[in-house]
């Protein structure tokens, strides 16, 4: 076996052995029998929100647990397969191909076993706002909604879209959407800031470069237990007839409603479904999400005041999406880049995830 084939065994051993002491594969097949007993109980039913909260856990370890012992198992085997194909003269170019996949998948779990915050393991809303830019920033805000749509879609995540507001000649002035799984606001809340688009601009006639910007919020979706009462009074209820592009039967009543939180001056509008109470019930988890956001940043503002914060800014302008005159996307905070823009803006945002969880959890360390 080459000595770097070796040294890269041993370097995926020892981070896999880290994984495996935080996860505890022990541990999670004593959690599953105890969840398999629970599920096989014919009265588990009589509680349904209990026993939907026992399935989705008995699903998600079960899931885990196979991920963590099949990475073990193929690690173990892919000596044996260096070993008989130089015994037999055989190319070692499909062994290189194992140990590169499984180096990637180690690395990748490695990066989930760091999403270990409060809300982490929450589900996403995901708010995308145009800036500056005209209809440039307008249309930018459009491809950064496709961008999120399609990775989600690569990753089996279900979306489901909350509200758009279209923009006059262009794309998008705003839009709201929610990441359905496991770890997507922990995932995704890597993402929040402005992100910058250069190019040649498609509605300049003299066909100038031109800069735009697009603002991107991730909140974590609200549960029963984050206790966010929000009273009657303090909310404004507006119901209009849904706009977008034509045809939609949700066109022909006034189903959309906008909520305006009135104390803090935070709207939210839903026009989705063809049902007003549906609408409503979307925009107030919606709203609910903001609110729950903004106490978490003034417990952060008030503990920073007090010398408890960490150095985890995130500035403003996060990443730069560059066409032209060259092409390359660039995080502003990792460094991470890769020079092919219509992958990434296809969905391929993996690494750049990845080095964003990194990052952040590098700067909670110091």
């Amino acid at each position: 076996m080459r000595p770097e084939v070796s040294a890269e065994l041993a370097s995926i051993d020892t981070t896999l052995t880290t994984i495996e002491k935080v996860m505890d594969p022990e541990a999670m097949a004593t959690r599953i029998r105890e969840l398999e007993a629970q599920a096989s109980d014919p009265s588990l039913w009589d509680d349904q929100e209990h026993a939907q909260k026992v399935t989705s856990e008995l699903s998600l370890v079960q899931s885990q647990f196979k991920k963590i012992t099949a990475l073990r198992s193929r690690l173990e085997d892919l000596p044996v397969m260096y070993e008989l194909a130089e015994e037999e003269g055989e190319d070692v170019a499909l062994a290189d191909e194992e140990l590169r996949e499984l180096a990637d998948e180690v690395a990748s779990l490695e990066v989930k076993t760091m999403l270990s915050g409060e809300y982490d393991a929450r589900e996403a809303v995901i708010n995308i706002r145009s800036g500056a830019g005209g209809v440039d920033a307008a249309d930018w805000a459009e491809m950064l909604m496709r961008m999120y749509v399609r990775w989600a879609e690569k990753n089996g995540y279900k979306v489901d879209i909350y509200d758009i507001s279209y923009a006059e000649e262009a794309g998008i002035k705003s839009a709201t959407f929610v990441v359905h799984g496991e770890y997507m606001y922990g995932t995704l809340s890597v993402e929040q800031g402005a992100h910058r688009l250069v190019r040649i601009s498609p509605f300049d006639n003299q066909a100038r470069r031109q800069t735009s910007f697009a603002e991107i919020e991730v909140l974590p979706v609200v549960e029963t237990t984050d206790h966010i009462d929000i009273p009657d009074t303090d909310i404004r209820v507006d119901v209009y007839r849904s706009s977008g592009p034509g045809g939609q039967s949700v066109n022909t009543t006034d189903s959309a409603v906008r909520l305006t939180h009135i104390p803090t001056g935070i709207v939210v509008t839903c026009q989705n479904e063809k049902s007003q109470i549906q609408n409503k019930a979307s925009a107030m988890r919606v709203l609910q999400a903001k609110l729950l956001e903004r106490k978490r940043q003034q417990e952060r503002a008030e503990m920073d005041a007090l010398g408890a914060g960490g150095n985890a800014s995130w500035g403003n302008q996060m990443r730069s999406y560059v066409l032209h005159p060259y092409q390359m996307v660039k995080d502003l905070r990792t460094n991470f880049e890769v020079n092919d823009p219509s992958k990434v803006l296809d969905g391929d945002i993996d690494k750049f995830l990845e080095a964003g969880i990194r990052w952040r959890m590098s700067n909670q360390e110091t």
